[in-house]
């Protein structure tokens, strides 16, 4: 078998992918142990008899609907190589989008000022993680409740030797001192509605419930993080949430009725409505 016909049955992955070009590539690189450019280059390369045994075994694994991420052990987030397991979510590029509104934010800052940002829920450590490499003067503390996810965290921020970045198990602020209180405070928290056909459909079927889906048509967990980060943030300090495409409206008027000011939302890859912001006039830090 050939690069070229291991690429060819790409399109026996499209009922569960919808990349099945990008997934048949990068489970032959990880098998050839080559980037992508050596497909193009050199597509008529016959498989050793080994190699296409281990390409076959994971390509029935994809092809059962196993994400790609789990099977490789790894998903690329703000160009860092994240290490990613089933106990939490898979970093989805869309999520890229909350970290590029929180450096817009303090795009005029001093490239010496120093700012202490809080990742609620941080899974993999992803949000944190791409920030504490764009800012190496910013403090990084991610929470999440799951341990098995915290120790993931820290095993990405390890890799990646970020120190700027520290990592705590905690259910949401239970365990977040308020004092000296934090600038900017980041989440991408579970927002899907109960009963969502989503849920069953594609990578979410692998991927912790817990993590995907919230009470209140997916609003319980947005409304608690609105209703407490002021508790947590400095005067003029931001909260920015990840929601879902038909949420921005809601989430606005959470923030609105919570007395946030420069409420606004911003679009994802796709032109959706993806991530809410509002600013605190005051803090109770």
């Amino acid at each position: 078998m050939t690069i070229a016909e291991c690429l060819r049955r790409a399109a026996e992955l499209a009922s569960v992918s919808d990349s099945p070009r990008l997934d048949a590539e990068l489970l032959l690189c990880r098998v050839l142990e080559r980037e992508r450019t050596y497909l193009y280059t050199w597509p008529e390369r016959e498989l050793s008899a080994s190699q296409a045994q281990a390409f076959d075994m994971l390509w029935q694994r994809r092809r059962r609907g196993e994400p790609v991420a789990h099977i490789l052990g790894v998903r690329e987030f703000w160009s860092l190589p994240l290490q990613v397991d089933a106990s939490t979510l898979i970093p989805r590029p869309d999520t890229e989008c909350l970290v590029e509104a929180a450096l817009a934010l303090t795009a005029d800052d001093d490239p010496q000022a120093r700012r202490r940002v809080l990742d609620l829920g941080t899974g993999t450590g992803a949000i944190a993680l791409a920030l504490a490499s764009e800012k190496p003067r910013w403090s990084l503390l991610g929470i999440d409740r799951a341990p098995e996810a915290v120790a993931l965290a820290e095993r990405n921020r390890a890799a990646l030797g970020l120190a700027n970045a520290v990592f705590l198990e905690s259910d949401w602020f239970a365990q977040v001192p308020p004092v000296p209180g934090f600038d900017v405070i980041v989440s991408n928290p579970p927002y899907i509605a109960e009963g969502d056909p989503h849920l069953t459909q594609g990578d979410v079927r692998f991927e912790p419930h817990s993590a995907l889906v919230a009470a209140e048509q997916g609003l319980a967990d947005l409304r608690h993080l609105i209703d407490r980060a002021r508790d947590f943030l400095l005067p003029e300090g931001w909260l920015l949430l990840e929601h879902g495409f038909a949420q921005g409206e809601a989430v606005r008027a959470l923030m609105a009725t919570a007395d946030y000011r420069s409420v606004a939302s911003c679009a994802d890859l796709g032109g959706q409505e993806r991530v809410t912001l509002g600013q605190t006039p005051g803090g109770n830090a």
